[in-house]
């Protein structure tokens, strides 16, 4: 893997002489472990003008939630505790001669981006803007390896909780067993806080889970995901608890299944983000539920669960294969509860199969 860090450090390093700087520094968490392997909470990344540099607070341990650093870098330990390793790079940077320094000011603090002009006063700090997230939206076959696993992890851990006994438990209480099934099968963590709702709750995109607890005929809706060495995804699905479903619910339901399905045929290389929204939305739209529809109907995923690309009505842009994706829409009624089918996919061409589908848990509308 140092040789795939060695060229990612390099694509960037192109980009930013293009641009007329020297050196870049990144510090954004996500974007350092793209491009470092791993890294220490606070490490930030100095590429150039001389040798690339990760200065971290501490040393880089083994932690699998870290990553593993690339042998390939030289890292410099902060000598004193309290000190910030951005600063640590400016000052690097400038005493080697570098006229100008791009820097990820997205990420920066005012007080962090003048503490590093004062160390450096003849450096230009210029923007380096959003490149290293761009950079990431097409991922490898090893991204999507880790993607793939963290999805089976997910299908394991929400597949065994279908087959426990549901009614009577709260919210809470199935969301924390479920973060603990994840771990149990090998992620490094949840991706994110897990989304239990049921009844009025259900079909709430990212319900905070509370202490109500599972009732017959409740709609259930989960959202949940693994990260593993990094690589988040996530799962959505709803079910009917304890009877058959009524009929408004199957209506609801096939409603929104078709729009998601129509999300997922829509993910071809080449496609316009707006029109995979459309795909979607618009089937929604035109029963009436335009109202209460999220404002988007995927987003990329990768070392972040949400990054670009944005699938919403106003993105610009078009896909790439090799760019995973959720397609996740979901329909909430006031009083009543809702449908959130969500699955994370990666896109191919037709000549590979079309999307892959990484998320397999069933999307039939069950009774458990």
């Amino acid at each position: 893997m140092s040789e795939v860090y060695a060229v990612r450090r390099g694509a960037l390093r192109d980009r930013c002489a293009a641009a007329g700087a020297a050196a870049a520094l990144v510090s954004r968490p996500a974007n350092v472990r793209y491009l470092a392997g791993g890294a220490p909470p606070g490490a930030v990344l100095l590429l150039g003008p001389g040798e690339d540099v990760l200065f971290s607070p501490r040393a880089p341990g083994v932690e699998h939630t870290e990553g593993r650093t690339d042998d390939r870098l030289r890292v410099s330990v902060l000598p004193v505790a309290g000190g910030d390793p951005a600063v640590a790079a400016a000052d690097l940077a400038g005493s080697s001669g570098a006229e100008s320094l791009a820097v990820e000011e997205h990420h920066l603090t005012v007080a962090r981006h003048r503490a590093m002009g004062s160390v450096a006063p003849r450096l230009r700090l210029a923007d380096l803007g959003t490149a290293v997230e761009q950079q990431r939206v097409v991922k490898d076959e090893e991204e999507i390896a880790c993607l793939r696993i963290a999805a089976e992890i997910t299908d394991q851990a929400l597949g065994e909780l279908l087959e426990s006994i549901l009614v009577g438990r709260t919210e809470r209480h199935l969301a924390l067993e479920l973060e603990r099934r994840l771990v149990d099968h090998g992620a490094d963590g949840p991706a994110f806080a897990t989304s239990v709702a049921t009844g009025p709750n259900s079909g709430r995109g990212r319900h905070r889970p509370s202490d109500r607890r599972v009732e017959e005929g409740d709609f259930l809706s989960v959202c949940l995901g693994a990260s593993y060495r990094g690589y988040r995804c996530e799962i959505g699905r709803t079910f009917v608890i304890g009877t058959a479903p009524a009929d408004w619910q199957i209506e609801l339901y096939d409603l929104v299944f078709a729009a998601q399905r129509a999300g997922r045929e829509a993910l071809v290389p080449g496609a316009a983000y707006r029109d995979v929204d459309h795909a979607a939305r618009n089937l929604l739209h035109s029963a009436g539920h335009g109202g209460s529809l999220a404002p988007w109907t995927g987003h990329g995923v990768g070392l972040e669960i949400d990054e670009d690309p944005q699938l919403a009505p106003a993105a610009m842009g078009k896909l790439d294969a090799c760019v995973p994706v959720t397609v996740e829409p979901g329909v909430h009624l006031p009083g009543r509860g809702g449908v959130r089918i969500d699955d994370t996919l990666v896109v191919r061409p037709e000549a590979d199969g079309g999307p892959e589908l990484l998320t397999i848990t069933t999307k039939e509308l069950l009774a458990l």
